[in-house]
């Protein structure tokens, strides 16, 4: 006997003193499947979902029910998840990766309850979250002509945090002049410029390498190229 038989057919009706044997061996074997499978599903279920269904007699009736009930904690989930992924906002201390795959792992969630968010809005979606920092980057690729998947978009972004992250400018230090005898300065900070120097002992950025600064480097021009992004623009020096 099938135990989901009873999930499958409906109730036969109850055999009369008319009926041969074959019919009431059919009903018979309904009401066993029907009572083994409620038994074995209200064992599986907790006694909060039991006590909200109510008193049941049919296993199909019992199942319909507990779809109902995950079907409006459905509802309230796809709600949290909706809203956890609109207000998403970037976290540096974590870093691009983990931000792209947290909002990746929301949709993937949110398809699951039924409710699909299509690839290219989700590239759009995730550039609209980053910071002004990626201006450049995310103005490059509104005028790339090719879509991204995700994982481009992923690849792509991690190599431009990489970048970023080798290529920040010299900043000024703020330094506070120390006690002594002389002049007092009533506790006012100057800031402390690095000397010029010439330019055979200008530093890339990018390659390490001296002679040239990282907007005039070779092997810079060929990485922007082989992603097709544009190169931003650049202060002096940098």
């Amino acid at each position: 006997m099938d135990l989901d038989y009873a999930l499958r057919e409906e109730e036969p009706l109850a055999p009369t003193d008319t009926d041969g044997p074959e019919v009431k061996e059919m009903y018979e074997w309904w009401e066993k499947s029907n009572h083994l499978s409620l038994m074995l599903m209200k064992s599986r279920v907790s006694k909060s979902i039991r006590g909200a269904i109510g008193e049941v007699t049919r296993a199909k009736d019992f199942l319909k029910a507990i779809k109902e009930q995950f079907a409006k904690s459905n509802k309230a989930l796809a709600s949290t998840l909706m809203k956890r992924l609109t207000s998403k906002t970037f976290d540096s201390s974590k870093g691009v990766r983990a931000h792209i795959t947290e909002m990746r792992d929301l949709t993937a969630q949110l398809k699951t309850l039924k409710i699909d968010i299509f690839e290219p809005f989700l590239v759009h979606f995730i550039l609209n979250s980053l910071p002004t920092e990626y201006g450049p980057f995310k103005i490059s690729y509104n005028t790339h002509k090719e879509e991204w998947s995700i994982i481009e978009l992923l690849t792509m972004c991690v190599q431009e945090e990489e970048r970023m992250k080798h290529d920040k400018p010299e900043v000024a230090h703020l330094a506070t002049r120390p006690k002594g005898k002389g002049k007092k300065d009533h506790g006012k900070r100057q800031y402390k410029v690095p000397p010029k120097t010439d330019g055979s002992k200008v530093k890339c950025f990018f390659c390490r390498n001296d002679g040239h600064v990282k907007k005039d480097c070779p092997k810079y021009k060929k990485w922007l190229e082989k992603r097709g992004l544009s190169q931003p623009k650049e202060s002096d020096g940098k």
